[in-house]
C-alpha cells in the first residue's frame, strides 16, 4: 500500500515504545540522535532561535537513590548545545508518589551540575519530561501539562529563574482519547505526530492501532525523520538480543506492577481487618461503658421513684388530700389513686 513504511515485519511484532527499554534504544542512542532532537523540540515547543540543534547523551545515571529505582529506571538524559539538562522518562504505572519522585530526580540532575569551587550562577536550566501511560491529573482533560516557577498572585515567572525548573507530564491515555475523538491534527501538530508513534502499539492490550499506522505511514512519505524512526523501530524489533532484553524488561515491569498491586491489596485487607477488630473492641468497650452509665442512671431514677412513693404512702397515712400530694410530688391523680388502693 502507498503508506506502507514497514516492509520486513508484521505490525504485531513491533516493540511497544512505551516500554522504557524500547524507548531508550530508539531515542537514547547516538545513532538516532536526530530523532531525539526532533522529539525534544516537539515536546518543549522549541522553534526558531530556541531550537535544540545538538544533544550530548549523559553516560552517568542520575538518581538511583534506592535499589528498586536503580533496577527500574531506564531514562534518557541529555545536555543540549546551550547546556540545558533534560531527563526523559517513561512511566507505566502510577505509584501515587509521581510528583514528589519527579521533583526528587529533577533536583538530583540540577544539583549534579554544581562542582566544587563553582558558584550557583553556573547552574543551568534543568528539564524533566515524564511520558505516563496512565491518568495522573484527573482534574483536567488536556494531556500535556507543563510546570514552572510562578509568583502566586501575578502568575509571572520568577525573575532570573526563567526555565531553570521545567517539568512536563504527557498522559498517553488522554492523548489517545483525544485522537479517537478527532481532536488532533498530526499534519500540523509535530508533537501529536510523535506521540502517535509512541501510542501505536500497546503491549498491555496486545493491540496495534492500524488507523494510526495508516496516518503515520502517509506522513512518513514526506517526513524523513518519521521514516527514519520507522526504520530504526523495525530494526530494533527484529534484533534477537533486543527481543530477549525487551521481553525480559516487560516481564520485570509486569512483575513489579503485580507486586505493588498485591502489596497494596494485602495492605488494604490487613488495614480493614485491623480496623474491624479495633472497632469491635472499641464498640464493646464503649457499649459496656454506656451500659454501666445507663444502668446507674436507671437505678437512680428508679430509686427516686421509690422514694417518692414512700413519701406519698406516708402522706396518705396522715390523711393528706390528692391536691396536697400532687403539689408536693408532681404525681398525677391516677398515680396517687393507685397508691391509695395499694394501702387499702
Amino acid at each position: 500500500m502507498k503508506y506502507q513504511v514497514l516492509s520486513r515485519i508484521p505490525l504485531k511484532n513491533l516493540m511497544d515504545l512505551k516500554i522504557d527499554f524500547a524507548f531508550k534504544h530508539l531515542f537514547g542512542s547516538e545513532r538516532n540522535k536526530s530523532l531525539t532532537i526532533v522529539l525534544l523540540n516537539a515536546i518543549l515547543k522549541r522553534t526558531g532561535r530556541n531550537t535544540i540543534k545538538e544533544v550530548t547523551f549523559m553516560k552517568h545515571e542520575f538518581g538511583g537513590e534506592y535499589k528498586e529505582d536503580k533496577q527500574s529506571r531506564l531514562d534518557v538524559v541529555v545536555k543540549t548545545q546551550n547546556e540545558d539538562y533534560i531527563n526523559i522518562e517513561i512511566q507505566l504505572a502510577n505509584r501515587n508518589d509521581m510528583f514528589k519522585r519527579t521533583l526528587f530526580y529533577w533536583s538530583r540532575l540540577y544539583n549534579s551540575q554544581l562542582h566544587r569551587g563553582n558558584g550557583y550562577h553556573t547552574l543551568n536550566p534543568t528539564i524533566t519530561i515524564n511520558i505516563c501511560d496512565f491518568t495522573l491529573f484527573k482534574e483536567h482533560a488536556h494531556y500535556h501539562s507543563t510546570y514552572r516557577l510562578y509568583e502566586e498572585t501575578t502568575l509571572q515567572r520568577v525573575q532570573q529563574s526563567d526555565d531553570v525548573l521545567e517539568i512536563h507530564f504527557i498522559e498517553m491515555d488522554k492523548f489517545l482519547k483525544a485522537w479517537q475523538m478527532g481532536e488532533l491534527n498530526p499534519i500540523e501538530d509535530m508533537l501529536a505526530r510523535w506521540l502517535l508513534l509512541l501510542g501505536m502499539v500497546d503491549s498491555s492490550k496486545q493491540k496495534v492501532y492500524e488507523d494510526i499506522y495508516k496516518v503515520l505511514g502517509e506522513l512518513a512519505m514526506k517526513d524523513i525523520k518519521l521514516q527514519q524512526a520507522f526504520e530504526a523501530w523495525q530494526e530494533l524489533s527484529q534484533d534477537p538480543e533486543s527481543i530477549i532484553a525487551f521481553e525480559s524488561r516487560v516481564k520485570f515491569l509486569i512483575d513489579q506492577t503485580a507486586f505493588i498491586d498485591d502489596a497494596k491489596y494485602h495492605g488494604e485487607q490487613a488495614g480493614i481487618e485491623k480496623g474491624r477488630k479495633e472497632g469491635f473492641q472499641k464498640g464493646m468497650q464503649e457499649g459496656i461503658e454506656r451500659g454501666i452509665q445507663k444502668g446507674i442512671q436507671k437505678g437512680i431514677e428508679e430509686g427516686i421513684q421509690e422514694g417518692i412513693k414512700a413519701i406519698v404512702r406516708k402522706m396518705i397515712g396522715k390523711g393528706n388530700s390528692d391536691d396536697e400530694i400532687m403539689e408536693l410530688t408532681n404525681l398525677t391523680v391516677e398515680e396517687i389513686q393507685a397508691l391509695r388502693q395499694e394501702e387499702e
